[in-house]
């Protein structure tokens, strides 16, 4: 069977402590493991602002995982994630030979990653994105 290679971003709910955060990230890692995939790479990016809210929640724990796994266990991992409550968002890439090659590069500091730019919400986004928190969409 042959094994591609994945990223997998999480966004955990900010309303768990520190040890259920983990919890919830040692369980997708032993679900990825324990599946015949093998974790490539990790990384706990913390307690984050959101770009808009979900769920009524401003913040998210976000959490990297970069793994080789079959191509079937992709739809295993996020019917997971959209089965768990603790779980906001989840985002899978399959990663190309290039996207492999940069990931490794990155990690080893040969480039640097670009900071997002943040830009001041219009009035009228305010306005659009209230809307949306008082009605709970």
């Amino acid at each position: 069977m042959s094994h591609n290679q994945y990223e997998t971003v999480i966004i955990l709910t900010p309303v768990l402590s520190e040890q259920q955060m983990k919890d919830a990230v040692t369980s997708y890692r032993e679900l990825i493991t324990g599946n015949g995939g093998v974790m490539v790479h990790e990384e706990n990016w913390g307690l984050t602002k959101l770009a808009y809210p979900i769920q009524k929640k401003g913040t998210g724990f976000y959490h990297l995982f970069e793994y080789q796994a079959d191509p079937g266990f992709v739809k295993q991992i996020e019917l997971a994630f959209r089965r768990d409550e603790r779980v906001l968002r989840y985002l899978t890439v399959s990663l190309n030979k290039h996207g492999v090659i940069y990931n490794d590069k990155r990690r080893r500091g040969e480039v640097s990653t670009p900071k997002p730019v943040e830009t001041p919400a219009k009035p009228i986004e305010k306005k659009i994105l209230a809307e949306i928190e008082e009605e709970g969409i």
